[in-house]
C-alpha cells in the first residue's frame, strides 16, 4: 500500500514524528542550561527546580485541557502552531533578566509544547493497526531524539556566545518546521461517540489510576536526574560541552529504550514489560551517582535505556482501557502524569541544597521500585481492543 511507510507504520506517523523530534529539542533548553542560568539570575537549586515544575506543569499538565480541546475543535491547528510557539518563545531564554521573567519564557513556551502532544498522539493511535506498541515508540522516539540533541546541539553554541544570543538558536528550529508541517495530514474529528466523557474514563478508573500513578513515579524519577545532572558534572570538572554530552547520551539511551519496550510489549504483554523494566532500571539508577563523572554517565545510560522503555508502552496501554477520547487519554498518561511528577523536582532541589546532589539523587533512585508495585496490579491486556480507526486522509 502506499500509504505504508518503514517498519510498514502509515507514512503520515513518520511525518508526526518528524514534526515531534523540533518540538521536544526546545522543550529541552531549560536543564542543559542551568550551569548558564544558575549563577547568572543567581538561582538556587531549590529555585532551580521550581522553575523546572512551572515549565512541566506548562508544558505537561496543560496537555489534559489541550487534549479535551483536540477531541472536539481543529487538532490540526494544534499540532502546527504548537510547535511554533515553542521554538519562537523559548529561545528568548537567554535573555531573561529575573527568574519571575525566566518563568514567563518557560510557561508560554511549555504551552505550546503542550499544545501538540495528545492531537499527534491519538493520530499516531488511530493511523496504527494492530502495531500499537510499535507506533507510539516511533512517535515517542521521535521525541525522544530531539530531547537527545537539544543539549548538544544549544548549550555548547551558548556557553561560547553568551546567553544574550540564545534568540538565533530559533533559527534552525523554525526551518525544520517549514518542512515538518508541511508534512501534517489533514485530521477529522472523532465522532461523537469516540469523545471522551467522564463516564468513558470512569469505567477504566482502576487500570487507568495504577498506571497513572506509574507513570508520575517514574517520571519523578527521570526529571530528577536530568534536571540535575548537569549541575552535578559540572560540579565535578565537566564542562558545559561535556555535561551536556552527557545527558544527551542518557537521552539518546532512553529512546533507544523507547523504541524497543514498545514492539517488546506488542509481543510479551504491556505489564510485564512495563514492571520489568522499572525494576532493572533501579541498580544501574542508584549505582551512578556514587561513581566518577565516566562512570556515572556510563550508567545514567543503562538506566535510562531500562527506564524509559515503559514510556510507549504506557501511553498505548492506557488508550486499549477506553473506547474513545484518544486525544484526552494521551494527555492524561503523557501531560497529566508528567507535570505531577514533576511536582518533586523541587523536593530534589531542596535535598540537593541541603544534602548535595549526589546522595539526593542515589535516593531518587529508588522511586522506580514502587512505580513497579502499582504496575504489578495492571491486567495482562487493555479491556477494549477497537481497531477501528477515525479516517485521516494521507498526504498524496
Amino acid at each position: 500500500m502506499n500509504d505504508r511507510g518503514w517498519l510498514g507504520l502509515h507514512t503520515s506517523i513518520w511525518k508526526i514524528a518528524s514534526t515531534h523530534i523540533v518540538v521536544d529539542a526546545y522543550t529541552n533548553l531549560y536543564a542543559p542550561l542551568l550551569p548558564l542560568l544558575i549563577p547568572h539570575l543567581n538561582l538556587s537549586l531549590a529555585t532551580a527546580g521550581t522553575l523546572a515544575m512551572c515549565f512541566q506543569l506548562a508544558n505537561s499538565v496543560s496537555q489534559l485541557g489541550f487534549g479535551a480541546l483536540a477531541d472536539r475543535w481543529r487538532p490540526r491547528l494544534l499540532v502546527m502552531a504548537g510547535p511554533l510557539l515553542a521554538v519562537v518563545v523559548l529561545s528568548f531564554v537567554g535573555l531573561a533578566t529575573t527568574p519571575l521573567m525566566l518563568g514567563v519564557i518557560l510557561v508560554l513556551g511549555g504551552f505550546g509544547g503542550a499544545a501538540f502532544h495528545p492531537p499527534a498522539a491519538a493520530l499516531v493511535f488511530r493511523l496504527a493497526d494492530h502495531r500499537k506498541g510499535l507506533a507510539m515508540s516511533a512517535h515517542l522516539s521521535g521525541g525522544s531524539l530531539g530531547f537527545a540533541a537539544a543539549p548538544i546541539l544549544f548549550a555548547p553554541f551558548l556557553a561560547y556566545a553568551g546567553l544574550r544570543w540564545s534568540p538565533l538558536i530559533m533559527i534552525p528550529g523554525l526551518i525544520a518546521l517549514s518542512w515538518t508541517l508541511r508534512q501534517v495530514p489533514p485530521m477529522t474529528l472523532p465522532p461523537a461517540h469516540e469523545r471522551s466523557t467522564w463516564t468513558t474514563l470512569r469505567l477504566a478508573a482502576g487500570p487507568l489510576t495504577l498506571l497513572y500513578f506509574t507513570i508520575v513515579l517514574r517520571t519523578a524519577t527521570t526529571y530528577g536526574f536530568m534536571t540535575f545532572t548537569p549541575t552535578l558534572l559540572t560540579q565535578q570538572g565537566y564542562t558545559i560541552a561535556e555535561a551536556s554530552g552527557a545527558v544527551s547520551l542518557y537521552l539518546f539511551a532512553s529512546g533507544i529504550g523507547g523504541f524497543i519496550g514498545g514492539p517488546l510489549a506488542d509481543r510479551l504483554g504491556p505489564r510485564r514489560v512495563i514492571v520489568w523494566s522499572l525494576v532493572a532500571a533501579v541498580p544501574f539508577m542508584a549505582l551512578a551517582p556514587h561513581l566518577p563523572p565516566l562512570g556515572f554517565t556510563a550508567m545514567l545510560a543503562i538506566g535510562g535505556f531500562l527506564l524509559q522503555s515503559t514510556l510507549p508502552i504506557s501511553i498505548a496501554f492506557a488508550q486499549t482501557f477506553v473506547k474513545g477520547g484518544a486525544a484526552t487519554v494521551s494527555s492524561l498518561m503523557m501531560g497529566f502524569a508528567w507535570g505531577m511528577g514533576s511536582l518533586t523536582v523541587p523536593l530534589v532541589g531542596l535535598g540537593a541544597d541541603r544534602f548535595g546532589i549526589r546522595p539526593t539523587l542515589a535516593i531518587v533512585a529508588f522511586v522506580p521500585l514502587l512505580a513497579a508495585a502499582l504496575a504489578a496490579g495492571l491486567p495482562k491486556t487493555g479491556a477494549v481492543r477497537s481497531e477501528t480507526a477515525t479516517p485521516v486522509e494521507p498526504l498524496p
